[in-house]
């Protein structure tokens, strides 16, 4: 494998992968790119490349999909001599190992690398990365990993970014809902949102969400959290799951499910999640009368 330069591929230009894209070409690194929606990344002055010509083309490729399922789809039968694959998915760390054994005897080298961060991060090139892989694999792609990221985690062998990814979502969507039913309450008790904002600022109860969420996304009317209830639901079915798999109970995440869960059924899979709190009360007497 190549070190200087790395020649660099992404796959997946939605709203994440589009600014990872964006980032790695403004510092030089972008060789390709592909998205099965010709309108994505088209902005981008690099070849838009099938698996087959891709993995000969780069030395490092990121895959930016909605889970390791599409990757293995776009890759299909594909060999190449020494590629490495970051998979920043959002995935079951079962399917990553499955995944990564399949690979191996092809060429590929997969590390997971999940991250967190938002569209927001994606663009401004500040993601959070926690990662699963080979240590060695992972210094070799330092330089393309840090024009994407501000912060790196190696939590160990394959499967274990992935497995992080899992626990920080689960928690994040639930305080999430956690405090739009009290910023509710707030609501009803006649408080300034604002203010009670900034108290829980202030306080124990702050929280990613409360620092940056409801300021920026909800309270300034914008409503543009950018990402979907789908998305949302997504994550926490496969958090519970893999809770459950791991043989301990998840109450809050299965809630937090529950109430997502309403919400799509209701018609708003597709809506911005930063609509979840103006709906909050009627999903809760939902999940209240289904219980």
């Amino acid at each position: 494998m190549a070190t200087d330069p790395l020649r660099v591929g992404v796959v997946g230009l939605g709203q994440m992968g589009g600014g990872v894209a964006r980032n790695l070409a403004a510092q030089g690194l972008l060789t390709a790119a592909f998205d099965r929606k010709p309108e994505a990344g088209s902005d981008l002055a690099v070849p838009r490349l099938e698996a087959r010509d891709m993995v000969q083309a780069v030395d490092v490729l990121f895959c930016v999909t909605p889970s390791c399922l599409q990757i293995a789809d776009y890759l299909g039968d594909c060999e190449t001599n020494d590629v490495t694959l970051i998979d920043l998915t959002t995935s079951d760390p079962k399917q990553s190992t499955a995944l990564a054994k399949t690979l191996a005897p092809r060429g590929f080298h997969y590390i997971d690398a999940a991250m967190t961060g938002g569209a927001a991060g994606a663009d401004a090139g500040t993601l959070t990365l926690m990662a699963g892989g080979d240590a060695d694999r992972i210094a070799l792609c330092k330089p393309v990993i840090e024009a994407v990221s501000s912060r790196f985690f190696h939590l160990g062998p394959i499967g274990s970014g992935h497995a992080m990814k899992l626990i920080h979502n689960l928690i994040l969507h639930s305080a999430f809902m956690a405090t739009c039913e009290g910023m509710r309450m707030a609501e009803r008790a006649g408080l300034d949102l604002n203010e009670a904002v900034a108290v829980l600022n202030a306080g124990n109860a702050r929280s990613f969400v409360t620092e940056v969420r409801f300021p920026r996304d909800i309270l300034s009317g914008t409503l543009n959290g950018r990402s979907t209830i789908s998305n949302l639901a997504k994550d926490l079915n496969l958090g519970v799951n893999y809770a459950e798999a791991l043989g301990g109970p998840a109450p809050f995440g299965g809630l937090t499910l529950s109430l997502l869960d309403a919400a799509r059924d209701a018609g708003h899979a597709e809506t911005d999640f930063s609509n979840l709190f103006a709906m909050y009360e009627s999903l809760a007497d939902t999940v209240a009368e289904e219980t």
